[in-house]
């Protein structure tokens, strides 16, 4: 089969032989993949001009919802998707971690898109900024589109998970994507990729897919222009030093190889839960898509009193493991990607051997079931023991990318945090200890030097997700040899696909930018009461100013009586007047927002469905007894929920004293209805 790319719109099989493709298992050859003929320049412009525009015109939610429905589209396709996974050498429990891991992180970002950004094309990043004295001239920071393509280089070992977390954030951001997955495990991809095409969820020119080469695509790159390349440090380090990338200032996403660490707290000794959940773990990483993940733990640091007792307890699980061909249900471990992997670690093994000492797993001597020790890219887990990490160096930076792990002694906490620390830079660590003190010292001592670290003890370790995950939810990248970029982190991965501007100017016309109401903008009297206007009938700077109301003694005590809350400042005049804030009694200030609703409130029936909370509440200046309170109640940001019939509405509050002095200042957060008169919903 020749491996074809979708590009400019349509399927293309590269000119000429290319490179083959083997199972990992078997060696048959699956595909032929070339990208030779390709106009790079056209791919980008085909990205830029058609899938851009149309991305960037819809909102975030419409953006969101594309994510949810090829999640789902994808979901129908898994028993294919399963099929063709263990070619590349992935067990049933590896292709759940790269497909379903892959659809997952879809869902995640449709379900963040939607709770955590606007229903509109403009991301308004923190609040206001005041730089003037009147505040007419005000300034806020906005996040946009850029108006280039996503280039995602991506690597062999998740050939599905690997290019869907990188394309939900920038699909999600508005910028479409060229694929290029790594040649060896390219044709699952492909097949991914075939399905989303075919199911014409996104708009033409929102995915490319290169198998193959890139040619000269880095020579058409600008300035609007993303690439994250995930693969070896080296690469990485050519890619970025690309004259194109340096001259146009081109953002470079890079996560590399690491040397990743997991310690064992000296408190965490035989018989204890912590030192056999870090025991399951190791094994679990080291055999898991056959240890070949960027987080893979790759030094085992324990305290060097009880390494030999870890070392038995590896050996005797290490043992229960059966490789072999990934197609039969009691096979634990699969083959590496390819032959030529294999020839890759087993040099690297060699290097190690140099400093540590092989105890368990012989390369040259292993069962393998139901596959040819010849044809097949397959070798056993081995675990390697540094007797002195100290005076070691190339177990530290070498790193064999596969079932490969190497225990290190240490004899005090400090010991264990440099063995970790010399691995200059790690995508992911991990603890396990009970010891609170303990976890706390070697969180800090690690944390400069890591992306993630997961603490894991006996009250966690059940829902913990374990060492090796990375989650949509949390930053996946590192410092130094990891790479120093940041992938997912949730919403943050999305920003790496935007420009963050700082606008300056009037308070009328950055709302009128921001799509949302700023203190200083038009506040306009609609004529009823805003509560009153369905969704679409609102605007920013819909404002209901309330009468006034006394707070009396009375209001203050009764509040008191029936919310329990006798603090001294409202009950007590000697020493609420000794307290500089007050100066005497003061009404409670969750009684002020409550009497603030009182006034503000419209009780009919109607487009507003319920209040389900509050934000950013501030009391500025207490409240005594025969102070007068009056509300001013302003439109400040809507977000429609697209298909439920109803919108989300925040509403700028202001709570002022009989002086025109602010006391309290918040956001009432409302559902409201499509219809004036909503019915079920």
């Amino acid at each position: 089969m020749k491996l074809e790319s979708y590009v400019y719109g349509k399927w293309v099989a590269g000119a000429g032989a290319g490179v083959g493709l083997r199972d990992a298992t078997s060696g048959a050859l699956i595909a032929d993949s070339s990208s030779a003929g390709i106009d790079f320049a056209s791919v980008l412009s085909f990205a830029r001009e058609r899938g851009g525009p149309a991305l960037r015109d819809m909102t975030f939610h419409q953006r969101a919802g594309l994510l949810k429905a090829l999640g789902k589209m994808l979901g129908e396709h898994k028993p294919e998707f399963y099929a063709l996974s263990t070619a590349t050498g992935a067990t049933k429990a590896d292709s759940w971690v790269d497909i379903d891991g892959g659809f997952g992180t879809l869902f995640v970002y449709a379900s963040k898109g939607t709770r955590e950004l606007p229903n509109q094309r403009v991301f308004v990043d923190g609040g206001t900024e005041v730089i003037s004295k009147t505040g007419t001239f005000t300034a806020q920071h906005i996040c946009v589109p850029l108006e280039g393509a996503a280039v995602h280089i991506n690597a062999f070992n998740f050939p599905v998970w690997g290019m869907l977390e990188k394309l939900a954030p920038a699909l999600l951001a508005g910028m479409p994507v060229v694929v290029k997955p790594a040649t060896s495990t390219s044709y699952l991809t492909q097949l991914v990729f075939r399905r989303m095409i075919e199911s014409k969820i996104l708009p033409e020119g929102s995915l490319q897919l290169v198998c193959g080469s890139l040619g000269d695509l880095f020579e058409h790159l600008t300035c609007q222009d993303v690439v994250s390349f995930t693969g070896s440090a080296g690469t990485a380090q050519a890619l970025r030093r690309h004259p194109v990338v340096i001259s146009n200032s081109v953002r470079f996403v890079a996560e590399t190889d690491s040397i990743n660490s997991s310690l064992l707290g000296s408190d965490a000794g035989p018989g204890t839960p912590e030192f056999d959940l870090f025991v399951r773990e190791v094994v679990r990483e080291m055999t898991t898509k056959t240890g070949q993940k960027c987080t893979a733990i790759r030094k085992a640091i324990v305290p060097a009193g009880i390494s030999a007792d870890f070392i038995a307890a590896m050996k005797e699980r290490l043992q229960r493991i059966v490789v072999g061909n990934p197609a039969l249900e009691h096979v634990g471990m699969g083959p590496l990607a390819s032959l030529g992997q294999r020839t890759e670690i087993l040099e690297r093994v060699r290097l190690l051997r140099n400093e540590a000492e092989l105890v368990a797993g012989d390369p040259d001597q292993f069962t393998i079931e139901g596959a040819s020790r010849d044809l097949g890219a397959f070798v056993p887990p081995m675990l390697l023991l540094c007797k002195r990490p100290g005076s070691a160096r190339a177990v530290h930076t070498t790193e064999a990318f596969g079932p490969v792990c190497t225990v290190m002694p240490y004899e005090s906490l400090e010991d264990a945090i440099a063995f970790a620390r010399r691995g200059e830079g790690s995508l992911a660590g991990s603890i396990f200890t009970a010891d609170d003190d303990i976890a706390c010292r070697l969180a800090l001592g690690l944390a400069p030097m890591h992306g993630r670290l997961v603490l894991i003890n006996r009250d966690c370790a059940k829902e913990s997700t374990g060492h090796g995950s990375p989650l949509p939810h949390l930053v996946h990248g590192g410092p130094g040899r990891a790479g120093g970029g940041e992938e997912m982190g949730g919403i943050r991965g999305v920003m790496h696909y935007m420009q963050r501007t700082a606008l300056q100017g009037s308070p009328q016309t950055l709302s009128r930018i921001t799509g949302r109401w700023i203190k200083g903008a038009a506040q306009v009297n609609p004529g009823v009461h805003p509560f009153r206007k369905p969704f679409h009938e609102l605007n920013l700077g819909d404002t209901f100013l309330s009468g006034s109301r006394e707070v009396t003694l009375e209001d203050i005590e009764r509040f008191a009586a029936l919310t329990g809350d006798t603090f001294y400042a409202h009950m007590d005049e000697e020493l609420a007047a000794r307290n500089p804030f007050f100066g005497g009694r003061v009404a409670h200030g969750y009684f002020l927002i409550s009497a603030a609703a009182g006034l503000f409130v419209d009780p009919d029936y109607g487009p507003v469905l319920a209040n389900y909370g509050i934000d950013a509440l501030r009391f500025i200046k207490p409240v005594k007894a025969r102070d007068r309170i009056q509300v001013r109640l302003t439109c400040k940001q809507k977000t429609l929920r697209a298909d439920k019939g109803y919108g989300e509405v925040a509403w700028d509050t202001e709570i002022t004293n009989q002086m025109g002095e602010p006391v309290a200042t918040y956001d009432v957060l409302t559902m409201v209805s499509e219809d004036a008169n909503p019915g079920n919903i």
